[in-house]
């Protein structure tokens, strides 16, 4: 028995849930993880998982050995990346799950300045809304905007994530301008159906703070769909500053209630505490924070443009 390669295994299995997605993050067919983990179990002479035909699950054994396993291989795994860098340039895939506001937009613009600097290192990279847990779907980093509760991932903030409401001059000339946050109730709404607090909102203006239901004719987990229902003058919208920066400054998006702030959200990069010694992840996390350390570029020509105002979000990571 490898030893290693058997608790290797067993520290997938735990963190995946699953024998057949273990195997297919170690590229190796179901049967070997099977055959280490059983390895593994009869060398400690006890059970590490409880299986049925619809879960594994780690035994009260299992659970104890992992703490110690899955520190170990990480550890390993961080050393090997080490001394492929003293030798030379880092290797391997790096496999990411990013929101589209982020990706398409702005991360493009500096994956080609990372390959250059890392011409080894393989991305591979879905563009996706949803949140997923980069543990149970074996990816390294998960760029989003909602910071996780588990203890076995690490988050670190790249930048603030600020909204606000938006329509085209068109709309505003054919329904009006809101000025108050309950003149929203009047109007067409389009939003983002991911924010946790649904059709509760709240506005900030000064100290003063107002909590309103709004309710919305149009849910949808893409800003850009929202953008774009917005560019038809269907509604009046919210959506990311990181989204519209350019319609507001172009002319064909005005920014509503000008003077009220929304609470804003970070854009962070989520990883598993295993991965805190892997070498490929820390340079990826640390080159996008140094690309986009500071206020964002698109909110600095929105601020002194007069079209957001200064808050008290920090910028700091």
């Amino acid at each position: 028995m490898d030893r290693f390669l058997s608790i290797q295994a067993f520290v997938r299995v735990a963190e995946t849930e699953s024998f057949a997605e273990a195997a297919r993050q170690l590229g190796v067919a179901n049967s070997v993880v099977t055959q280490r983990v059983k390895q593994l179990e009869e060398f400690i002479e006890a059970p590490l998982f409880h299986r049925t035909t619809r879960a594994v699950k780690l035994s009260e054994i299992g659970a104890d050995y992992y703490k110690e396993c899955a520190d170990l291989v990480a550890r390993l795994d961080g050393v090997t990346d080490q001394m492929r860098e003293i030798k030379g340039s880092p290797t391997g895939t790096l496999r990411l799950t990013v929101i589209p506001g982020f990706a398409l937009g702005h991360l493009s613009k500096v994956l080609h300045e990372y390959q250059e600097r890392y011409p080894d290192i393989f991305l591979d990279i879905i563009v996706n809304d949803i949140i997923v847990d980069p543990v149970e779907k074996g990816f390294d980093i998960i760029l989003q905007l909602f910071e996780p509760a588990s203890d076995a991932l690490i988050v670190r903030r790249i930048f603030p994530v600020r909204r606000l409401f938006l329509a085209t001059p068109e709309y505003i000339a054919r329904f009006g301008m809101p000025r108050r946050p309950e003149d929203l109730l009047r109007h067409r709404l389009g939003v983002y159906n991911g924010y946790p607090t649904r059709n509760r909102w709240q506005f900030m203006r000064g100290n003063r703070r107002i909590d309103i239901d709004l309710p919305a004719a149009l849910r949808t987990n893409s800003v850009h769909l929202l953008k774009e229902h917005a560019l038809a003058h269907a509604a009046v919208v919210c959506i990311p500053t990181i989204a519209a920066a350019d319609d507001i400054v172009a002319g064909r998006l005005t920014p509503v209630l000008y003077g009220y702030r929304l609470s804003s959200f970070w854009l962070s990069a989520v990883y598993p505490v295993t991965h805190r010694y892997n070498v490929k992840v820390k340079l990826f996390v640390d080159f996008i924070q140094e690309r986009f350390a500071g206020e964002p570029h698109w909110d600095r020509v929105l601020m002194t443009n007069g079209f957001l105002p200064h808050d008290d979000v920090s910028t700091g990571s």
